[in-house]
């Protein structure tokens, strides 16, 4: 194994499954977490029994709480929260050296501005190449190899199939392709869909209810891509249709779980059950988006609604099946 290191910021169940991912693949990874006491953990017990538990840490795996060791990395997987992405960011372009591709590997909206994730990342590096991996998969199925295949978008073609191959092993496959900004709206938009299907579980609306809302929501998804610049293939795929499909029926989705709760009468606090929701943070931002450009999202409207306590699970679907009978789109 040799060659520069691949960073990984973030080591939370999502970066530590990353992490042993790329060792398996054959590179040298430098794990940052912000907890020196978590570092330290993870490198005298080698594993992360916080958020990864019964999982070994690989060898070639080290990790650190400072992000100066991530400055000879020559690419880094940004796998923080999406609206830490900005904080995160900006300690790190004071480290990193100007060339450094940065894979952002959260699915999400910016809440305070609206912006996508690899804006966020372009506005405060300029010029720095910016890439995203998105997919169906969970944490604990990549750590423990079982096989997983996801997409990596650069809108360079030398990029994206350099930083595929560079994670790619016998278990976790990773394609590529250059939709950045299809494969971002696939993995924020689906969080948001999650909620809904969750919530007509929680509630007793049945799998037809869900099916119904997998569907819609997802021709929503296709709309608002079209209307920012995605292409269609690309929610087509994995990081969008095989996004929805997993997420929106598994309890193991923590927004699936969320929207679960929630369609059983618990408050939105009760139902986070103190833990990060992507999906409830990007709701509001997602929908704004939509109403920015004309976008008509009642899936989506009905989430951010369900979320900020305007409206219930029952009016969300009065309004879905009020809906005008026309051709679907």
């Amino acid at each position: 194994m040799t060659g520069s290191p691949l960073g990984i910021v973030g080591a939370g169940a999502w970066g530590t499954a990353l992490a042993n991912a790329a060792a398996a693949a054959g590179s040298p990874v430098v794990l940052w977490t912000r907890d020196p006491d978590h570092a330290r953990a993870m490198a005298e017990t080698r594993a992360n029994p916080r958020h990864l538990p019964g999982v070994a840490l690989a060898d070639a795996v080290r990790p650190t709480s400072a992000l100066v060791e991530l400055s000879g990395c020559d690419a880094l997987l940004l796998v923080v929260p999406a609206q830490a992405v900005r904080e995160v960011t900006e300690a790190l372009a004071l480290v990193l050296p100007v060339h450094a591709p940065l894979v952002i590997c959260a699915k999400g909206i910016e809440r305070r501005t609206g912006f996508f994730l690899s804006d966020v990342v372009a506005d405060l590096r300029p010029g720095a190449p910016v890439a995203a991996l998105s997919g169906p998969s969970f944490a604990h199925d990549v750590a423990i190899g079982l096989p997983t295949a996801v997409t990596l978008a650069a809108p360079e073609p030398l990029l994206a199939s350099g930083l595929a191959a560079r994670l790619s092993g016998r278990t976790l496959r990773v394609y590529h392709a250059l939709d950045l900004r299809g494969v971002e709206i696939g993995g924020a938009g689906k969080n948001v869909l999650a909620i809904a299907c969750g919530a007509a579980i929680g509630r007793g609306l049945g799998e037809s209810a869900r099916a119904a809302l997998t569907a819609r929501g997802f021709a929503e998804l296709m709309r608002f891509a079209r209307a920012y610049g995605g292409r269609a293939e690309t929610l087509m795929g994995l990081s969008g249709l095989g996004d929805v499909v997993l997420t929106c029926a598994s309890p193991h989705s923590r927004n699936f779980a969320f929207g679960e709760r929630l369609g059983s009468g618990l408050p939105v606090e009760e139902a986070a059950g103190g833990k990060l929701v992507e999906g409830a943070a990007t709701a509001e931002a997602l929908v704004a988006m939509a109403r920015a450009r004309g976008i008509e999202m009642p899936v989506a409207e009905a989430v951010a609604g369900l979320v900020a306590g305007r409206a219930g699970l029952d009016e969300t679907m009065d309004a879905l099946m009020s809906r005008p009978l026309k051709a679907e789109d």
